[in-house]
């Protein structure tokens, strides 16, 4: 099932926000999601909102897991030009062009004959796995301790091998 939200007049050159746009197509909602947040563009955080705007669509309106979407097409379109004009020399104007730009973004579903394993194993990875920093550093510690008390050991026993 497809899902489309559309952002109009968007005020910064759909030159500008290809670049973002770019960078996320075919991308996981997750995984777009994080490259969004520290993306240093201005146009990111206007993508990011287009992005949470029809994963909500998904979510409310047809009942799609969030973690089973993926971005199938995003594109930019030029919106309407606002035109100014400058004054110049030897009675001269120049004019100046502010560009605007219209976002489509389209999500689909990833369905289980199209998944690879890889993909659906990812999936179920992420959803699994959810541990705080906290118990990061501990389970790192633990190992530490572990590795250097068999290094301490195989040390003693190398030791005691030697004196004999």
């Amino acid at each position: 099932m497809e899902v489309k939200a559309h952002l109009r007049n968007l005020r910064v050159s759909s030159r500008k926000v290809r670049l973002v746009v770019n960078l996320i197509r075919n991308m996981s909602i997750n995984d777009a999601r994080i490259q969004l947040n520290f993306l240093n563009k201005k146009s990111a955080e206007p993508v990011l909102k287009l992005l949470n705007s029809a994963v909500a669509n998904a979510s409310n309106n047809f009942s799609i897991n969030e973690n089973n979407l993926y971005i199938s097409s995003i594109f930019v379109n030029d919106g309407m030009v606002l035109k100014r004009w400058i004054p110049r020399a030897m009675g001269r104007a120049s004019a100046i062009k502010k560009r605007s730009s219209h976002i489509t973004i389209i999500l689909d579903e990833l369905k289980s004959e199209d998944m690879t394993e890889e993909k659906k194993n990812k999936i179920e990875n992420k959803e699994e796995i959810k541990i705080d920093e906290k118990d990061v550093v501990s389970i790192v510690k633990e190992k530490n301790a572990a590795e250097v008390k068999e290094t301490i050991k195989k040390e003693k026993e190398i030791t005691s091998e030697e004196s004999k």
